[in-house]
């Protein structure tokens, strides 16, 4: 009740502002995470450093009303503008643990509908240091004859690295450079782009023979360590050699248990033994213990290469294969060939035959056929003859050829195939040769050449074949688009000429063509059929969901159009309004044949025709809804975030009054907005005070405003906005309101209150706490921890070391505030310790007429590692910001902070802190507000940022 009768007295009249409030998106990108580097490259580029492993993050800082929408985008190259489909719609972009491969270029996109998107880019380099690796090369060349050999060795030394490592060379603890004597040389070999370093050693030496260390560094960059390998060069160093305990090629039987020794015959150091398959992983239960291989129970899915390789880094490799077989038959085919020379196709007496037998075996070439003629072995003969390898067949294949075919040929022939000896069971084919044996025809039964069905249901396409022996049949695509069948295979054989597919589904329209197969049959042209297959699906309409603002008495017509289905066009279209059926509009006569869309027309916009309109179209397979919401109710406000006002603080009354800003969204798509309705209520709180604000004409991008006053310090507030026409309501748009004592920015937050870095500095603020400093920093400047002594805490500070030179500025640039008051205070706390400080200066700058920038306060020197208060009277005339510039001095011990940075209206306080004591802050701090929703003009610093 007390908060109602409060509010009750805290309407202040209404303004408005004139045109152009609307503003285009503008957007920049700032980095927190783990950046090791942030810099300006060549073109002005930002590019960002970052450690392998670490977490990238980075914001997107937006400014234009209304606020844009972000979209993180990135490409792989430089080079390349192009986005990518994939996106991050958010401000912040977080990769956790970067990988290498996720560097490259990343871009910002901002846009609001007004003017041209923003777009920014940064560029992420991924550090990174792998192990190196050391290999080692020995040459011996004959020199003056056979007097005497002279041998050198190569330390050949390779790693992976962002950025190019740099190689030191080591023999003990001493380090090597390139010609230090006659015997040793150091180089680059070509085309290895900086990732490998040759240490040579020229006729070796016995002081040659030692530890040699390859060390490899990045130079610390992103805090990477120095890494480096070992390895000892003595006067038995070799490279490996190998032999096996079996043949190259070892035939096996299934079920039987093998074991393969890999034996080794050199090598020093001792090298290491490592057994693979090829092509996959090694057999399930498959046993590699050094250079012992066993697999128990092998089966013919076990054949393959086998692999022994044998490395000390000494030299190549060692490698060596076995190739198992396993004995196995699979697949028997046969097929008939008639008499080619007088290109037959039939079988005739008086003419050539010939039948070929195959099957697919391991080892192929061990296979032994047999033909049977009648259950009897066929005699060879003059007219009989047989061939093991046909060269129009695949490899070893049986051929039985009959010359001049008589009756008596007639009868049942059978190929017989086996492994002689081997426990592997004979495959045969049996193939009858009669009067009735005819070459295949194929057809599609009556009716069946168009199949058509639903999807989702299944579907069986179907050609029949004649012919005697029936050979199986063989389906594809015909449609280039669609290469491979619903089974993913380019090719599938049926038995019985039946394609059955479960549950079809669109894409599986298309032509099917069915052939003949060449084995298993006649050795003839294919004879070949096609079946159609149509998939019927539900139309799919636009737009599926659409509101529709117009003016009271204005026409408007809807409009349904079929995207796609099956069939292609619209059997029927039902109009709904509410719920109720409405009469079939007006047929179209151009529309009539085949339409593909279904339009309502109204004639007028009103009270009782507004509301929800519903097409449901059908094409005979089922039906999909266009929805319409058709009303003449104003848009939703759209509150002001680009220039947010100051809390009015009543001290006395402990009230307080905040300015509400706000535009009207399309305001001309329906009739003008007449009042609006506000309505306050404290939050936890359910009584909730009205009041109606009156406006003239509302035009785009017109700024309006309201006072709120006599809010409670220190409660939080629901405000709802509702435009009014002579339609009646308009949507409601609502914020929350929250009071923050002294708008006082402690960079706790890493959008830093919507501080932003100016592009025209040379170098940046960076945002820091004592855990996050880097631990090698310079000595003898700069704060330990912020203002609050603690180590979470968070500051901002210049970092002078090099590649700094003195006189380099860094900005850090305020929000943009709106001047209600003539006086304002800014009040801070620095720290400048270090013999080399430069300069910190406080500028304002001024946007009443463009951009201009005054100095309100400057201080130059040491002033010792203390944390000391300055307060600064600003008088602007206008919309302002403030600025503070950090120039380094004439050396590295320069770092210059600050914290807790005040913004009030009013004189700056009149006795001044003693610059050279130590301010401590109160222990009560009221820490900046951070939640994305919650914004206010109050909320000066911390939340300009969660735009």
């Amino acid at each position: 009740m007390e908060v109602t009768c409060l509010l009750l007295l805290a309407l202040i009249p209404f303004h408005c502002r004139g045109q152009g409030v609307y503003a285009p998106a503008q957007a920049q990108i700032v980095h927190a995470g783990q950046a090791c580097v942030v810099k300006e490259d060549n073109i002005s580029e930002r590019v960002y450093t970052i450690r392998e492993g670490d977490t990238l993050m980075l914001q997107c800082l937006v400014t234009g009303h209304p606020r844009p929408q972000v979209r993180w985008t990135k490409t792989a190259g430089s080079a390349s503008d192009k986005f990518q489909e994939t996106s991050v719609f958010n401000e912040t972009l977080r990769i956790e643990r970067i990988a290498r491969t996720q560097g490259g270029r990343y871009y910002c996109k901002a846009e609001n509908g007004v003017g041209v998107p923003a777009i920014k880019s940064i560029r992420v380099d991924v550090q990174y240091l792998d192990e190196p690796m050391l290999t080692v090369h020995q040459t011996v060349s004959d020199v003056r004859g056979n007097f005497y050999q002279e041998k050198t060795v190569f330390l050949r030394c390779t790693v992976n690295s962002n950025p190019p490592a740099r190689f030191i060379w080591k023999r003990g603890s001493d380090t090597l450079s390139h010609s230090q004597d006659n015997g040793v040389d150091i180089y680059e070999p070509l085309y290895t782009q900086g990732e490998t370093k040759v240490l040579k050693l020229k006729n070796l030496r016995p002081q040659d023979y030692a530890s040699y260390t390859c060390q490899v560094s990045v130079r610390n960059v992103c805090g990477i360590p120095d890494k480096a390998i070992t390895f000892r060069l003595t006067n038995t160093t070799a490279p490996p050699a190998l032999k096996l305990s079996v043949n190259e090629t070892l035939v096996v039987n299934p079920g039987e248990n093998v074991t393969v020794q890999c034996l080794l015959t050199g090598g020093d150091p001792l090298p290491q033994l490592q057994w693979s398959h090829g092509p996959g992983p090694l057999p399930l239960g498959a046993l590699a213990q050094g250079g012992t291989l066993s697999i128990p129970s092998v089966q013919a899915q076990d054949s393959g290469y086998y692999n022994c390789t044998a490395t000390n880094n000494v030299g190549n490799p060692a490698k060596k294969t076995v190739n198992l077989l396993v004995r196995s038959m699979k697949n028997a085919t046969f097929q008939i060939t008639p008499d080619v020379i007088k290109e037959s196709e039939n079988i005739q007496l008086g003419q050539d035959l010939k039948l070929s037998c195959h099957v697919d075996a391991v080892p192929q070439e061990k296979v032994t056929y047999q033909w049977f003629k009648n259950g009897k072995p066929a005699r060879m003969s003059k007219r009989l003859l047989v061939t093991r390898n046909d060269p129009e067949l695949p490899a070893v294949t049986s051929s039985l050829e009959l010359i001049d075919l008589h009756f008596s040929d007639y009868g049942t022939y059978l190929c017989m195939a086996s492994f002689p000896g081997a426990p592997v069971p004979d495959l045969s084919v049996e193939v009858n040769i009669s009067s009735e044996t005819v070459p295949p025809t194929i057809s599609v039964p009556k009716g069946r050449a168009v199949v058509t069905v639903r999807e989702g249901s299944p579907a069986e396409l179907q050609c029949e074949v004649r012919g005697k022996p029936r050979p199986p049949v063989l389906w594809s695509r015909v449609d280039k688009e669609a290469a491979l069948l619903p089974s993913g295979l380019p090719l599938e054989e049926t038995p019985d000429g039946k394609l059955r597919l479960e549950r079809v589904s669109r894409d599986m329209s298309g032509t099917y063509r069915c052939q003949t197969a060449r084995y298993n049959g006649f050795n003839v042209r294919p004879r070949e059929a096609q079946v159609q297959l149509n998939v019927q699906f539900p139309p799919e309409v636009e737009p599926s969901s659409q509101d529709v603002r117009q003016a009271l008495g204005r026409p408007v017509l809807l409009r349904c159009s079929l995207l796609r289905g099956s069939p292609q066009r619209i059997a029927s279209a039902v109009w709904r309004f509410k719920g109720q059926l409405l009469p079939p509009p007006p047929v179209v006569p151009a529309a009539a044949e085949a339409p593909d869309h279904a339009e309502l027309r109204l004639d007028a916009v009103t009270r009782d025709s507004s509301g929800s309109y519903e097409c449901s179209v059908s094409n005979d397979v089922g039906s999909a809804a266009c929805l319409f919401q058709v009303s003449a109710k104003a848009y939703s406000p759209e509150f002001y975030f680009d220039t947010p006002n100051p809390t009015r603080s009543h001290k006395l009354s402990k009230n307080y009054s905040y300015v509400l800003q706000w535009t009207q969204r399309e305001p001309d798509a329906v009739d003008p907005v007449l009042n609006y309705r506000l309505s306050i209520r404290q939050l936890n709180q359910h009584n909730a005070v009205v009041k109606a604000i009156p406006v003239r004409r509302v035009e785009k991008g017109q700024l309006l405003e309201y006072i709120l006053t006599d809010l409670r310090v220190p409660h939080s507030y629901e405000v709802r906005l509702t435009p009014y026409t002579t339609f009646g309501a308009g949507d409601m748009a609502s914020r929350i309101i929250h009071y923050t004592e002294h708008n006082t920015c402690h960079f706790e937050d890493e959008k830093i209150c919507g501080y932003t870095q100016d592009l025209t500095d040379n170098f940046d603020w960076t945002r820091q706490n004592a855990l996050t400093q880097n631990p090698k920093r310079s000595p003898n400047t700069g704060p330990p921890t912020d203002i609050s002594g603690t180590p979470e805490g968070y500051y901002m500070f210049i970092e002078t070391s090099r590649p700094r030179e003195l006189g380099d500025r860094a900005r850090l640039v305020s929000p943009l505030y709106n001047a209600s008051a003539k006086f304002y205070c800014v009040s801070f706390f620095y720290h400048m310790y270090g013999k080399h400080i430069g300069s910190l200066n406080l500028l304002v700058r001024s946007r009443n007429k463009g951009a201009l920038d005054t100095h309100a306060w400057s201080l130059s020197g040491n002033k010792g590692n203390v944390w000391q208060q300055a307060h600064v009277p600003i008088s602007p005339s206008g919309p302002f910001q403030i600025i503070f510039e950090g120039v380094r001095g004439p050396g590295y011990l320069g770092d210059i902070a600050i914290d807790d940075v005040t913004l009030k209206k009013g004189e700056c306080p009149r006795k001044q802190t003693d610059p050279n004591k130590v301010v401590v802050m109160p222990g009560s701090g009221v820490s900046c507000q951070s939640s994305p929703q919650l914004w206010g003009p109050m909320a000066i610093f911390l939340l300009a940022l969660q735009r």
